[in-house]
């Protein structure tokens, strides 16, 4: 939750943003979590959890009426975002893996229209228990991998995880399954005896040798590559990109 909520540095959280959860899931505890960290950031701060199935919206509804919390609402709906006030940031965690790779190109266009100027998309899939996450934020175009390190065989782990727009471009001769060949290669020759954290921050070091974008802010930094995520431009994955 907290490499997500980093995210919200990119959108600008005014005087009263408005956040949207969309597609929050089976239980509305995420929408809820999302909004208790976010609210202390600003206070006037709103958020509506969307989803399509109205069980689940009735399920939110229930849980304020037994624990009201101002600011936090319920809705039905889907990729149509509210139109009277667009909102700052919206987050689609775990929500196009149903589609297709077309149609996920297609959805990433048709959110950012309907967000305010300067606010920000953050869609990716994450695991059932947060270990591993890839997202990518929008538009400032970037995509970050992030894993608890600890429990991470190797980071060509996390392919299983890449947005739809890229997880069935994992094979030779794509650049994201490039980048993950040379991840796992790095993570390999990395030292272990230091521990796995130690060990991610020197993969990716290495790593930088073959893709030199880590080396440039705001992607760079051993404080940054410690907590088990790296972030680099999505154009250098982005597979309409010329080679």
């Amino acid at each position: 939750m907290d490499r997500w909520i980093a995210a919200t540095q990119h959108a600008r959280l005014r005087d009263r943003p408005l956040v949207v959860d969309l597609g929050y899931g089976a239980s509305p505890i995420t929408a809820v979590e999302l909004f208790a960290r976010l609210r202390p950031l600003a206070p006037g701060l709103e958020l509506v959890g969307l989803e399509i199935d109205p069980a689940r919206v009735a399920l939110g509804r229930a849980y304020l009426d037994a624990t009201p919390t101002p600011g936090l609402t319920f809705a039905r709906g889907g990729f149509e975002l509210p139109t009277a006030r667009r909102p700052a940031l919206v987050r689609a965690a775990n929500v196009l893996r149903q589609y297709d790779e077309a149609v996920a190109w297609k959805t990433w266009d048709r959110l950012l229209t309907g967000i305010a100027p300067g606010g920000a998309l953050v869609e990716g899939t994450c695991d059932e228990i947060g270990r591993r996450h890839v997202w990518v934020c929008l538009p400032e175009g970037t995509i970050t991998f992030a894993a608890d390190v600890a429990a991470l065989p190797q980071p060509s782990a996390l392919a299983e995880r890449l947005p739809k727009t890229l997880i069935h471009r994992n094979r030779p001769g794509e650049r994201v399954h490039d980048f993950l060949h040379d991840f796992d290669r790095a993570w390999a020759a990395a030292p272990r005896v230091f521990g796995a954290r130690r060990r991610w921050i020197a993969a990716v070091e290495l790593l930088a040798g073959d893709w030199p974008v880590f080396r440039h802010p705001p992607y760079g930094g051993r404080r940054r590559w410690g907590q088990g995520d790296v972030t680099l431009p999505f154009s250098a994955l982005d597979p309409r990109e010329p080679p």
